[in-house]
């Protein structure tokens, strides 16, 4: 659980009166104020040129110790892998401190067309594969849209079931089936939590993508609160200073559910030196968490 911010700060100013506080101690307070959940990174535009040494050298440098891996990007994370490959892709992270958290695919279930979706499917599954060969702990799929052709309750029916086939799959390889709120009208909070009663299984989880459609209707905390019990282990943010979206009532609530997973770096601006403004990032959620 998060300290309430002046509790610590008292409680530091105490300790540090009568010269108690070492450095271990001020670390594990500053722990207990982190709570739970961790700085992570995606590779979806910062890091989308990095070879896979480059890529975890950089996060390895800017102390952002998870990845999610965007697929069909520069590190070559992909089901075309050998077996050799796929094992030298995890020992270089198990050499490292940085973890390999899953697979960022492009895979969604919404084609009216029964030949595209059983392909998505089958796709997925390879994704589920490569991502427990690699060390990975689940795989990001999309829902992704609405057609005029179809009624919507059919689509998100569909999605649902296909979620639902997959998670199954997805366990028996220890992997986390995560479906991102995204596309323009499925990333509508009421249209995920359809999604997910249709889903109907434990091991298909939502990946919250911050959003501007999460503002709509009642506003954020409704909408938060409408699929917060289908969270899984990550959660994309922008650039944590943006002011457009409301960062720190994201992550007190976060912290009020004792949310354990990831919330993971999905920039979209193009600063020149990228591992630069992860180091800024860096700074920014733990000044953030310090002040939830």
């Amino acid at each position: 659980m998060l300290l309430d911010r002046k509790t610590f700060l008292k409680n530091i100013s105490v300790l540090a009166g009568v010269s108690l506080v070492s450095d271990s101690l001020f670390a594990e307070s500053l722990l207990r104020v982190k709570g739970n959940f961790k700085l992570g990174f995606v590779t979806y535009l910062w890091g989308k040129d990095w070879d896979l040494p480059t890529l975890i050298k950089n996060c390895t440098d800017t102390n952002i110790h998870g990845v999610e891996l965007r697929v069909e990007h520069a590190h070559n994370v992909m089901p075309g892998l050998s077996a050799t490959e796929r094992a030298e892709v995890k020992r270089k992270f198990s050499d490292s401190p940085v973890k390999v958290i899953g697979l960022g695919t492009n895979q969604q279930y919404d084609y009216p067309d029964q030949t595209k979706l059983k392909s998505s499917i089958e796709k997925t599954k390879e994704f589920i594969r490569l991502s427990a060969d690699v060390g990975g702990t689940g795989v990001k799929v999309k829902p992704n849209g609405l057609h005029k052709e179809v009624a919507v309750e059919k689509t998100l029916e569909q999605i649902g079931t296909s979620l639902h086939e997959l998670a199954g799959y997805a366990a028996d390889f220890g992997q986390q089936l995560r479906l991102e709120v995204h596309g323009e009208e499925t990333q509508e909070l009421p249209n995920i939590k359809k999604i997910m009663e249709y889903a109907n299984h434990k091991n298909a989880r939502i990946c919250w993508n911050c959003n501007p459609q999460d503002l709509n209707g009642k506003g954020f905390q409704s909408n938060f609160d409408l699929v917060k019990q289908y969270f899984g282990d990550t959660i994309h943010v922008r650039e944590l200073d943006r002011t457009d979206y409301p960062y720190k009532e994201l992550l007190s609530n976060l912290g009020k559910m004792n949310y354990t997973g990831w919330v993971l770096l999905e920039c979209h601006t193009n600063p020149d030196d990228k591992v630069k403004s992860m180091m800024e990032q860096r700074k920014v959620f733990d000044r953030m968490i310090l002040e939830a």
